[in-house]
This record gives structure tokens, sequence and C-alpha cells, in this order.
């Protein structure tokens, strides 16, 4: 009986880690098979949302510094990120597989992906501080229909934020 148990046992464990790794590596692809955002998702080549909106020279003068900033931090958190994809893809290509450093690794992309989500919203926030009442209106009609994937100019570079 004894061994019984132990048998079921091992066996939900290993059911267990193979839909740990069978769910890691879905999220692994998928999230690889996502277009690399480039310092801005939201501006292809040289081009920038903002200019798009029609912006002042003062409404520029205030834009154009808040977004090389954005682009810079966004730029180091990508390096970090890309860096750990690196070590999560040296520990899963290793004969032992270590699960507790997949974790590990997996909780610091989680990590970067967080602040990459709140840089983008503080820029946005930031950005929709300089704009008037219709820039504004428009500024989130080409967020939303980028988010739809309506907007071919935003969904060419994967933008959402």
């Amino acid at each position: 009986m004894r061994s019984k148990w132990l048998n079921i046992i091992l066996v939900l464990s290993l059911a267990v880690n193979a839909g740990v790794l069978a769910t890691m590596g879905y999220h692994y692809f998928r999230n690889g098979s996502l277009a690399p955002s480039g310092p801005c998702p939201m501006s292809p080549g040289d081009s920038h949302l903002y200019q798009s909106l029609g912006l002042s020279n003062l409404q520029l003068s205030k834009m154009e510094p808040l977004a090389r900033e954005f682009h810079g931090r966004l730029a180091k958190l990508g390096t970090s990120m890309e860096e750990e994809k690196e070590s999560l893809i040296k520990v899963l290509s290793q004969k032992d597989v270590d699960l507790a450093k997949i974790e590990g690794l997996r909780k610091e992309m989680a990590g970067f992906q967080e602040e990459i989500q709140k840089e983008v919203i503080a820029h946005i926030m930031e950005s929709k501080k300089i704009l008037d009442a219709e820039q504004q209106q428009h500024f989130f009609d080409l967020m939303r229909e980028s988010m739809r994937g309506k907007n071919p100019w935003l969904v060419k570079t994967g933008g959402n934020g």
C-alpha cells in the first residue's frame, strides 16, 4: 500500500513539474515571437506619435526632453530583460535543469515587465499634462486604434503604449 501511495505522489509531482515547464515554455515562445520593441513602441523610425498631434513650440520643448528620458529608461529596462532571456535560455538548455533558478529568472523577468508597464503609464500621464483637450482626445484615439490593431502606423511597430 505504501508503494502505491509513493507512486501516486511521484506521478502527481511529475505532472505538476511538466505543467510548470509547459506553461513557462509557452510564455517564453509566445513572448519571444513578438517583434522586439525599439526604444519607443509608438515611434516608427525618427518620427514620434507626439509629432502627429500638432504641438506648439512650447509643447514640443516640453515633450522632446520627456520623450528622450523615457526612451533612455525603456532602453535600459529592455537591455536588462534581454539579459534575463539569455540567462533563461542557458538554464533551460542545461542537461540538469534547475527549476528553482528558472522560477527566479521568471520572477525577475516579470519584474522588468512590470517596470516597463509602469514607465509607459507614467510617460503617458506626463505627456497628457502637456496636451490640450483636443490633442489628448486625438492621442487616446490613436492609442485605442493601436490596441485594436486598426492603426497600421502604430501596429507595425508593435506599439500599444
